[in-house]
C-alpha cells in the first residue's frame, strides 16, 4: 500500500506542476497545433467546444417550439415551421450533443489519465473521429440552412423514403457519417483499456467510469451499424427507388422501426451509462466512503449493456407486434430496470454514514438521480402494455424521454464539467454560483416537464402546436420551466468561463480524491505522466470518519513532460 497522502495546500500546485509542460502549452497555442493535435487531452477539448455549441442551436430551436405553444392556437409557426423546428431539436441534441457529450469530452480527456496511461491506443484516429464528427455536422446544418427536416429525430419511413422533403437526405447522411466516429471512438477506448492499463490496474481495479465508459464503448460497436445500414436503406429507397420500406412496392415501414429500436434503446444507455460512471465518481468522493458494492456496480453496468439490445421492441406496442412479442418486450422492458436500480441503492447506500460535503458537483448528482429515478419509474409504465397503449405518442413518453435523456444526462455532464474543471484548466470557479445552477437546474427541469406528465395521461398527444385550450394552462407552466432551464443552462457559461481568466490557481488535487487523475498537475503535462505508475490499492479508498482527513490514492504518480 502506498503512503497515506495530505491535502495540497489551498491553492498551490505540487511542485511537478512547475516542472513540466502542461497540454495547453504544449505545442504552442496556434490554431494549426490544436487542430492537428494527437492529444487525447486537447481532443477531448475540441470535442468539448463542437457539442457546446449543437446544444446550444438545439435549444435555440426547442425555446421557440415553447414559445409557440404557449397559445392554444400557435403564435408564429406554420404546421411545417413547427415540425421542422421540433425536428431540428431532436436531431441536432440526440446525434450531436447526447450521444457524444461525456464519451467523446470526458471520456477522452480522462480514460487514459485514470487507467495511468500515456495517451489512447490509437492517438491518430483519436483526432480522425472528431473530424469526423464535424463532417457529420456539416451534412445536418446544411440540411438546417436549406429548409430543415420534418420527419422527427427517428427519420420513420415511409415519410422520410417518400414524401419528407430532399433535405432528409443531408440530415440522414449526417447521422450516418456521425456513426463512424463514434466506432472510431468505442474502439479506441475499447483497445486502451485492454491494452495500456498501467501495471497493478486490473479489471476491478478500474473505477467505475472507466468501466462505464468501456461499456458504453461496446454498445457503440456492436449497435452503431444498425442504424448505419437502417439509414443507408431510407437514402438508397429515396435515391434510387429501391422497395424497401414502400409498402406500395411490397416494402414493410415496420421494418424500418425494429432496425432503427434495435439501435435507439440501446443508444440510451450510450447516453447514461457514461452518466453513472460520472455519479459514481462523484459520490464516493464528495460522500468520502469507498462505493457500496463496487463488484456489483459493475455487474449492473454490463448487465444494463446487454439486456438493453432485448427491449427494442417496447418502443412498438402498437405497431401491431404479436401479444407474444409485446408480452416478452414487456417482461425484458421490467428486468433491464433492475441493474438501473441496484445502481441507485448503492449510491444510496455510500452516502449513508458518509461524511458528505455538498460542493457543485455533488449537488448536481443529486440532482441526477431525483431526475433519473423519476424518469426510471415511469419508464416501469411505459413498459406495462396497456399503460403503454394509453399514452403511446402523447407528451406523457416527452418527459419519461428527457427525464432520462436531458434530465439525466445533461445533469452527469455539468456534474462532470463541475468535477473535473479544476484538472482540466488549473482553475478554480465560483462555488457560490455553481451551487445555484444546479438547484435551479433541478427546479426548472421539474416545472418543464412534470406538467407534461399530467398533459400526456389526460390525451394530450405530441407533434402538435394546435391544442384544445384546457391544455394551455399546463404549456405555459411548461413554457416558464424552460425559461428558468435556459438560466441555469447559461449560468455555467458565464461563471466558468470568468474562472480561465480570473480563477484562482487549482491544486493538484482539490477535492482529495484517489484516482490516479489527480495525481498529475493541473493540467496536466502534455504526456501525463513521466513515468507510468503503479497501482497498489482499490479505488475509491475513503476513510468518512474524518472528512479533511486521510485517503488512500490508487498509487505513486510523478509529473512529467
Amino acid at each position: 500500500m502506498s503512503e497515506t497522502v495530505s491535502a495540497a495546500e489551498p491553492g498551490k500546485a505540487p511542485e511537478e506542476s512547475e516542472q513540466c509542460e502542461s497540454y495547453l502549452e504544449a505545442g504552442g497555442h496556434t490554431l494549426m497545433s490544436w487542430l492537428t493535435t494527437t492529444d487525447h487531452k486537447r481532443i477531448g477539448i475540441l470535442y468539448a467546444i463542437a457539442i457546446t455549441f449543437f446544444f446550444f442551436i438545439a435549444g435555440i430551436a426547442i425555446g421557440l417550439v415553447r414559445l409557440e405553444l404557449m397559445s392554444p392556437r400557435g403564435l408564429f409557426l406554420s404546421d411545417d415551421e413547427y415540425n421542422r423546428l421540433f425536428s431540428l431539436h431532436g436531431i441536432v441534441m440526440v446525434w450531436f450533443f447526447l450521444v457524444p457529450s461525456i464519451p467523446a469530452t470526458f471520456g477522452n480527456f480522462f480514460l487514459p489519465l485514470m487507467i495511468g496511461a500515456k495517451d489512447v491506443a490509437f492517438p491518430r484516429l483519436n483526432l480522425l473521429s472528431w473530424y469526423v464528427y464535424l463532417l457529420a455536422a456539416g451534412f445536418a446544418c446544411y440540411a438546417i440552412v436549406a429548409g430543415g427536416v420534418d420527419t422527427g429525430w427517428t427519420f420513420y419511413t415511409p415519410f422520410s423514403s417518400l414524401y419528407s422533403n430532399g433535405n432528409v437526405l443531408a440530415a440522414a447522411a449526417g447521422v450516418f457519417v456521425a456513426g463512424f466516429s463514434s466506432i472510431a471512438t468505442g474502439v479506441n477506448f475499447i483497445t486502451t483499456t485492454h491494452m495500456l492499463r498501467a501495471p497493478g490496474m486490473t479489471w476491478f481495479r478500474l473505477p467505475l467510469f472507466v468501466w462505464a465508459i468501456y461499456a458504453t464503448s461496446v454498445v457503440i460497436v456492436l449497435a452503431t451499424p444498425i442504424l448505419a445500414m437502417s439509414l443507408l436503406l431510407i437514402i438508397a429507397e429515396r435515391l434510387f427507388g429501391l422497395p424497401v420500406f414502400n409498402p406500395n412496392d411490397g416494402g414493410d415501414p415496420i421494418l424500418f422501426q425494429h432496425l432503427f429500436w434495435f439501435y435507439s434503446h440501446p443508444a440510451v444507455y450510450i447516453m447514461i451509462l457514461p452518466a453513472m460512471g460520472v455519479i459514481s465518481e462523484v459520490f464516493t468522493c464528495f460522500a468520502r466512503r469507498h462505493i457500496f458494492g463496487y463488484a456489483m456496480m459493475i455487474y449492473a453496468i454490463l448487465g444494463i449493456a446487454v439486456i438493453g439490445f432485448f427491449v427494442w421492441g417496447h418502443h412498438m406496442f402498437v405497431s401491431g407486434e404479436s401479444q407474444f412479442a409485446n408480452l416478452m418486450f414487456s417482461l425484458l422492458s421490467f428486468l433491464v430496470a433492475v441493474p438501473s436500480a441496484i445502481k441507485v441503492f448503492n449510491w444510496t447506500a455510500t452516502l449513508y454514514r458518509g461524511s458528505i460535503s455538498f460542493e457543485a458537483p455533488m449537488v448536481y448528482a443529486m440532482g441526477f438521480v431525483g431526475l433519473f429515478t423519476m424518469g426510471g419509474l415511469t419508464g416501469l409504465f411505459l413498459a406495462s402494455i396497456p399503460i403503454d397503449v394509453h399514452v403511446t405518442d402523447t407528451y406523457f413518453v416527452v418527459a419519461h424521454f428527457h427525464y432520462i435523456m436531458v434530465g439525466g444526462s445533461v445533469s452527469a455532464f455539468f456534474a462532470a464539467l463541475h468535477f473535473w474543471w479544476p484538472k482540466i484548466t488549473g482553475k478554480l470557479y465560483s462555488e457560490a454560483w455553481a451551487r445555484f445552477a444546479a438547484v435551479i437546474m433541478f427546479l426548472g427541469f421539474n416545472s418543464t416537464f412534470l406538467p407534461q406528465y399530467i398533459m400526456g395521461y389526460t390525451g394530450m398527444p405530441r407533434r402538435y402546436h394546435v391544442y384544445p385550450p384546457e391544455f394551455q394552462a399546463y404549456h405555459v407552466l411548461s413554457s416558464m420551466g424552460a425559461l428558468v432551464l435556459l438560466t441555469a443552462y447559461m449560468l455555467p457559461l458565464v461563471y466558468l468561463t470568468w474562472s480561465l481568466f480570473h480563477g484562482k490557481k487549482a491544486p493538484a488535487n482539490p477535492w482529495r480524491a484517489t484516482g490516479l487523475e489527480w495525481q498529475t498537475p493541473s493540467p496536466p503535462p502534455e504526456y501525463n505522466f513521466e513515468e507510468i505508475p503503479r497501482v497498489d490499492t482499490l479505488p475509491y479508498e475513503y476513510h468518512p470518519e474524518n472528512q479533511g482527513g486521510p485517503f488512500r490514492p490508487q498509487g505513486k504518480v510523478i509529473g512529467g513532460k
